[in-house]
């Protein structure tokens, strides 16, 4: 029996005795409440044993929640590798894999409506790609067929998402299907669903309830579902005989666990495919590092268009112009947000009576503000979190805390002026809506998005990861303030720009009807030269070997170890660092990086520091063991003071 019990040292397993009365349900996989230590606890049955090696007296089992086997064997064992892999515990990752149970939906009667049989889908629309036949031909022949998709501009993704989930489930096998978000979520589940049928497709969604969305987990643990579309904790659906999980935009953040042990979707997905021997495909228009390591390491192949095909079906790009005879032209355009070249791209397409999608990498009004004087950003008073502005001539406000002020003052300087340091969509979409005089303007932010843009000219202001797709594709797409992503202090800073850029600019219609995609940064950029080239395969490769050459992630394997001094010093003590191991640091650990888990103790210890412990992505096993194990020694003797551990996080800096 595995007790869910949150400390590391007690994640093992421990016998119980069953009374004669819960014979029959205590089955392995079912959910269980036994006393531990005095207190009732939930917990799992592993396995049914004759005799027990536990030499002292045994407890009896309490209670059979459910009848129900929620753990069967392959998902247990998917457990373990995760946990193993991320050096966190079972009952965390349990808590992810297993959703609460209700009552009410394990009670019903399954459903008994007849099932079609699913057809072989259309793959024409396939064939522009390399090698695609031979990858479906091993999906249909139940190998393990491994890729990683970049479709071309302009592709109906979810489309070809759908047909290739119908080609293994045709074949009798499972399927798996994971997107970041609601948005897709929507377009992915109504493609399979018209497809593959709605009686062979469930669709796992946070926002059906508690209630519905357990029902359609339990009819994927009856085997009564052959396809599941989900977000991030679909990757644990106990689907049956599992042929193929696709995973879609595995650069999005979206897809990483912020709950302990922190796992990513794409980890997830490709030990569940190792271990059940099914194949695998990730796409995206872009290529995480990640994804570049899969191919170069042989695990995986690449399904990508030839040059010919991805060069017809894009559009033109083009980057800000700061070429002599361009300066010339236009001596604004260096310091010009929107320079005249990328006006004329969107006064162009709006005579022709198309749409224009103006992506804009902060929502709001005005996002950021400054001192006018000194330049120095504005605080709040009250927790020195960075002030907005959230509408014109409104009260400015803090983005940490909400707290307002009418009129902010610079600390450093006493200065009452301020300036605007970033703009965002609000003020972006006012802006363009004085120099395009009678032109629809549509906002698509977070929280307000717009499904889809139809025919007719249209200036679309959208923040990234919500753009709609327009009936009849963009004329033109411009990418404003490209210095503030290619500016941001993280480590794949290059990437995420890479991958919001090319998913909007993929909505643009090709370069041979007229379709330009303009990109307000500087042009020697080699995430700016991707775009033009419209090549993720090579800046993917040019990034792995640079993190190879400094020695990050995924080029070797990482862990982060976040907690207060006394702390972190505590749990280096107690950890047997592998010998090709390296540790770095202490550094300190800036505010708004902290984690929840330690802030009590931030208060009585003082700061926060991190510490990084790097080893060769061999050594990857003997790093998760020395986590564990040094996790479960202080937990053992009671530290009053948390860490927080993760290997390989998005964020390292």
């Amino acid at each position: 029996m595995l007790p869910l019990l949150e400390v590391p040292h007690l994640d093992r397993e421990f016998d119980y005795l069953v009374p004669a009365e819960l014979d029959a349900h205590a089955q392995p996989g079912v959910r269980v409440r036994v006393r531990f230590s005095g207190r009732l606890v939930d917990g799992y049955i592993l396995a049914r044993l004759d005799t027990s090696a536990h030499e002292g007296k045994l407890a009896w089992l309490h209670k059979v929640v459910s009848p129900v086997p929620v753990l069967p064997p392959d998902l247990l064992a998917l457990v373990e590798r995760v946990a193993r892999r991320s050096a966190g515990t079972r009952a965390d990752v349990l808590r992810l894999a297993i959703p609460p149970r209700h009552a009410r939906a394990e009670n019903e009667d399954p459903e008994a409506t007849a099932k079609a049989a699913i057809p072989g889908p259309p793959l024409a629309a396939w064939q522009r790609y390399e090698h695609a036949d031979s990858y479906f031909a091993a999906l249909a022949a139940h190998q393990p067929a491994r890729a990683v998709w970049n479709p071309v501009a302009g592709e109906h993704w979810w489309t070809r998402l759908a047909e290739a989930a119908a080609v293994a489930a045709a074949a009798g096998r499972g399927v798996v299907i994971i997107v970041p978000d609601q948005r897709d979520l929507d377009l992915v589940g109504a493609a399979c669903t018209t497809l593959i049928g709605d009686e062979h497709v469930a669709v796992l969604a946070a926002g059906l309830g508690p209630t519905e969305r357990y029902r359609r987990w339990l009819a994927v643990l009856r085997g009564d579902r052959r396809v599941v579309v989900g977000t991030r904790s679909a990757i644990f659906a106990p689907i049956h005989d599992l042929g193929l999980i696709i995973l879609w935009d595995d650069g999005d953040d979206s897809l990483w666990e912020p709950r302990s042990p922190y796992p990513h979707s794409r980890d997830v997905a490709v030990h569940r495919a190792h271990l059940a021997g099914a194949g695998i495909l990730l796409g995206a228009f872009s290529r995480t590092c990640e994804a570049q390591l899969l191919l170069e390491t042989g695990w995986a192949h690449a399904l990508v268009a030839p040059r010919d095909e991805v060069r017809r079906a894009a559009p033109r790009v083009v980057a800000r112009a700061d070429s002599d005879i361009a300066l010339e032209r236009d001596p604004a355009a260096r310091a010009a947000r929107i320079p005249a070249f990328a006006f004329q791209a969107a006064r162009a397409a709006l005579e022709r009576g198309e749409p224009v999608l103006i992506q804009v990498p902060r929502r709001g009004y005005l996002p950021a503000v400054a001192c006018q004087d000194c330049r120095e950003q504005l605080r709040c008073r009250r927790c020195a979190g960075p002030m907005e502005l959230g509408q014109r001539d409104g009260a400015y406000s803090c983005r940490w805390c909400g707290t307002a002020e009418q009129q902010p003052r610079c600390r450093r300087c006493g200065s009452v002026k301020v300036r605007a340091t970033v703009i965002g969509a609000k003020r972006t979409a006012e802006e363009l809506g004085r120099a395009f005089p009678g032109v629809a303007v549509i906002t698509s932010t977070g929280g307000e998005g717009v499904p889809v843009v139809g025919p007719g000219a249209a200036l679309v202001i959208s923040t990234p990861g919500v753009e709609p797709p327009a009936a009849e594709g963009y004329g033109a797409v411009l990418l404003l303030d490209g210095w503030l992503l290619l500016g941001l202090a993280d480590l794949r800073a290059g990437e995420i720009a890479l991958r919001k850029w090319m998913a909007a600019v993929a909505l643009a219609r090709p370069a041979a009807i007229g379709g330009v995609a303009a990109v307000m940064a500087d042009p020697d950029n080699a995430v700016v030269q991707a775009m033009v080239r419209w090549d993720p395969g090579g800046f993917a490769a040019a990034e792995l070997r640079a993190r190879a050459e400094v020695g990050f992630p995924p080029a070797v394997r990482m862990a982060v170890i976040d907690g207060t001094h006394a702390a972190v010093s505590a749990f280096l003590e107690v950890m047997q660092v592998p010998a090709d191991g390296e540790v770095l640091g202490p550094v300190p650990l800036p505010w708004t990086a902290r984690p929840p888990v330690i802030a009590d103790s931030v208060r009585e210890e003082g700061d926060v520091e991190r510490v990084l412990v790097r080893v060769p992505r061999s050594g990857g096993a003997l790093l998760s063991d020395a986590l564990r194990a040094a996790q479960a020694v202080c937990s053992s003797r009671r530290e009053t003071s948390a860490v927080r551990v993760q290997i390989d996080p998005l964020n390292i800096g």
